[in-house]
């Protein structure tokens, strides 16, 4: 074990991929969590004794962990059981039409000419091919990259990279690109959705968003036992290779030295020297001072125009009826667009919301019970949790407006008596303060929004940054991704040079 220390701030997705990088270089890590869990905002929340996963549901380009695990000298399967779905998500409107999409692309296709039309799916298939165009243009030269810029970027993808973006019109938004794309609205609507993912709205964000249409057509898969056991698997696997997590155990403050981070400091007082400190925590909250004066100077906020989405939850124990759900589910209100505008335009909840189910006893292969299932639906919603809580009424309202969406789409939730708990942007500011509820970091608004935020290098030798608010972005994989860059610039800064990295298997459908 080598003598140089590493601590990390905070035991979320980011967090802990970067101590399993550190660690198996040899280097002591600790891993300081306020919460008494791994995980960050992949939690459960428990109802009558049965855990719902209440965080991030989808689980997609499996094949990071796989690699971080090999790389680890282990295997993501020897930790957690995982299966690919054959069905990614099932789609509903209130006029009665349904579409399914699946991992088998021409059953999609097929699914999309029944639904829309033989001409509409010719269309999908054109958006299918330039999604992946853009998928296979950014995933290794900006995704894998620590903070390329645009020049970096072209310079990376070369002369058929810089024609293939192109070609795909960066500059657009994404739903001026999807009204180009396809003349059924409800098909608009569903890729608009992507840019959700990020925490963003579809009618502001770039055309580049729709690469996540390509990352879930290579595959999504289903954790046994929910999302929360990877968590644990990968808190096992820091844990395995000589590393510690304390949980319950806030960080006060970074401690700096010659203008280097050299430490931190707990809540107790306790001071905790290091060689490397990676702060997996949103970076609003360190601008903030939230780590300390020193620390939030060397980090950007994010101005609260710029936030992204926040949410409303409800985990619950429901009886659902009339309409046959899918593990990933989401229901259209006819007027899609206003929902964004009431968000960003407005800062209010909006009236006619989209709304997300996740069945989480229908997974593939697995029949319904046959009493009570866990549901978890999430709204979006502006995130003002810092500054204007909504008021119980207006909370009760967009509750409302949620649950007759899901009536007009064929759906009775059900929900048993005293079986619900919802989670406000008020909430997601409590559990991540300084961030107004902001899930995803800052919007990816306009095309120059993914090269503005901060990578892993900090303004302060000795700091580095993880997780959804910096470079590559939010969404598990891409916070992963961060967690290895981290790791990385950290490595390579204490002279143990930059990790080995497999190359990444995708598979033939890339």
């Amino acid at each position: 074990m080598s003598a140089r220390h590493a601590v990390v701030i905070g035991a979320g997705i980011g967090g802990l991929v970067a101590a399993v990088d550190l660690a198996r270089r040899g280097l002591r890590v600790t891993v300081f969590e306020r919460a008494g869990a791994p995980g960050g905002k992949m939690r459960e929340i428990e109802i009558d004794g049965r855990p719902i996963d209440s965080g991030p549901t989808v689980f997609t380009m499996a094949w990071i962990f796989e690699e971080l695990f090999r790389d680890a000298g282990s295997a993501l399967d020897e930790h957690v059981a995982i299966r690919r779905a054959d069905l990614l998500a099932r789609h509903a409107w209130p006029d009665g039409s349904r579409l399914d999409l699946f991992a088998d692309p021409d059953r999609s296709f097929a699914a999309v000419a029944d639904f829309a039309g033989e001409a509409e799916a010719a269309r999908y298939r054109a958006f299918c091919r330039r999604a992946r165009e853009v998928f296979d243009t950014l995933y290794e030269p900006f995704m894998r990259s620590q903070r390329p810029g645009p020049l970096s970027l072209v310079a990376a993808s070369g002369l058929r990279g810089l024609i293939d973006l192109w070609r795909i019109r960066p500059f657009d938004s994404l739903w001026r690109h999807l009204g180009a794309s396809f003349r059924d609205p409800r098909l608009r609507a569903l890729f608009a959705r992507y840019a959700t993912y990020c925490g963003s709205s579809p009618l502001q964000a770039p055309a580049t968003l729709m690469l996540i249409a390509h990352a879930e057509q290579l595959g999504v898969w289903q954790i046994e036992g929910g999302m929360q056991r990877l968590a644990e698997a990968l808190a096992e696997l820091v844990r395995q290779r000589g590393g510690t997590i304390a949980y319950d155990t806030p960080v006060a403050e970074v401690l700096v030295d010659r203008e280097r981070a050299c430490g931190v400091v707990l809540d107790s007082g306790e001071r905790v020297p290091t060689d490397a400190v990676i702060a997996n925590c949103d970076r609003a909250a360190i601008a903030r001072g939230l780590l300390g004066a020193a620390a939030a100077d060397a980090v950007p906020g994010v101005a609260t125009p710029d936030r992204s989405l926040s949410a409303l939850t409800w985990s619950v124990l429901a009886r659902p009826a009339g309409f046959e759900l899918a593990h990933h589910n989401v229901f259209f209100p006819a007027d899609y667009p206003r929902e964004f505008e009431d968000i960003f335009d407005h800062h209010r909840l909006p009236a006619r919301p989209a709304v997300y189910v996740c069945a989480q006893d229908r997974a593939t292969g697995q029949s319904p019970p046959n009493g009570p299932e866990r549901l978890f639906l999430i709204t979006n919603a502006p995130a003002t949790g810092d500054r204007e809580p909504f008021e119980a009424s207006a909370i009760a309202a967009s509750e409302a407006a949620a649950f007759d969406l899901l009536r007009a789409c064929g759906l009775e939730a059900n929900v048993e008596a005293g079986c619900s708990r919802a989670t406000t942007p008020a909430d997601f500011e409590a559990r991540f303060p300084g961030t107004g509820g902001a899930l995803y970091g800052s919007a990816a608004h306009g095309w120059r929004s993914s090269f503005t935020r901060p990578g892993a290098v900090s303004g302060m030798a000795g700091l580095y940054l993880a997780g959804g608010s910096v470079h590559p972005g939010a969404g598990v994989p891409m916070v992963a991704l961060s967690g290895r860059l981290a790791a990385r610039a950290a490595a390579a800064d204490l002279g143990l040079g930059a990790p080995e990295r497999t190359p990444a298997a995708r598979g033939a459908a890339s």
